[in-house]
């Protein structure tokens, strides 16, 4: 039984010297916290920049296909042909301001084709095409040589002017 008992105080004992050694006597203790913060930080930096990214250029998406579309629309709605084109600017400035995009860009951004001539004659396609470049948000200017500053978006649509248009 005497054995027994001096082999478990040996065991005791060593085990209370090692715990107490690592408590005590550890030079890098608290380094796995500073060693996570900074492993947090190279990773969370650029997947909070993608974010901000694709976040942008979704919102670009949504607000080019929005303005074809309305473009179109409110090139085929316009009474006279004159105003036609005033209207689809218009109507994609509107839908690039929703999306928190510049609406001077829409200017430049609107390309309208007709099936026929004049375009509001009845029954011809209409298509309106917005070509956008988005910039990439926190990119310096110096950067130009080696990154691309902006992203070209761009969407088509169609609309038809009205069969019965002008009959009334």
């Amino acid at each position: 039984m005497s054995r027994i008992r001096s082999v478990t105080l040996r065991v005791a004992r060593t085990v209370r010297a090692r715990a107490h050694a690592a408590l005590h006597d550890a030079p890098d203790r608290g380094s796995a916290i500073v060693e996570f913060l900074g492993v947090a930080l190279v990773l969370l930096v650029p997947v909070v920049y993608l974010v901000l990214v694709l976040a942008r250029m979704q919102s670009a998406a949504f607000a080019v296909d929005g303005a074809a579309r309305e473009a179109a629309r409110a090139f085929v709605t316009a009474q006279e042909p004159s105003a036609a084109a005033g209207r689809a600017v218009t109507a994609a400035a509107i839908a690039f301001d929703d999306q928190g995009l510049d609406p001077a860009a829409a200017a430049g951004a609107v390309v309208v084709a007709c099936s026929a001539d004049p375009c509001l004659t009845p029954g011809t396609a209409v298509t309106a095409t917005i070509a956008l470049d988005v910039p990439l948000p926190g990119v310096p200017g110096w950067l130009q040589g080696v990154v691309p500053l902006a992203v070209p978006v761009s969407a088509t649509a169609t609309a038809t002017v009205d069969t019965f248009a002008g009959a009334g």
